[in-house]
């Protein structure tokens, strides 16, 4: 996946976030935007094991991905997530979140 720029990014967060008022309602915009278009499930590397991402949830004021290996699960920050090449699709709204989190 080509990053996207920053205009880019900039629009993807004006439109996650339009109706927003705060930083909550903000972030809620952009999970659900992540939720609804980041196709899952797809498999990476964490730590050399490959997990499969499920889902993701928001939790603790942040945006995760549910990893399973197995019967195991576990919750690790998108934002901390290393993603397959290519990239699954929607991994653009994961860019965006970045873009926000840092702004």
């Amino acid at each position: 996946m080509v990053s996207p720029s920053r205009a880019e990014l900039d629009a993807l967060v004006g439109e996650a976030t339009v109706d927003a008022h705060d930083d909550d309602e903000q972030l809620a915009g952009l999970f659900t935007m992540i939720e609804d278009n980041l196709a899952v499930p797809f498999t990476t590397q964490v730590l050399g094991v490959e997990v499969t991402v499920r889902r993701v949830d928001l939790r603790h004021g942040a945006v995760v991905a549910i990893c399973h290996r197995g019967r195991i699960r576990q919750a690790i920050g998108i934002l901390d997530l290393p993603l397959p090449e290519p990239s699954p699709p929607g991994a653009e709204w994961i860019e965006a979140y970045r873009h926000w989190a840092d702004g």
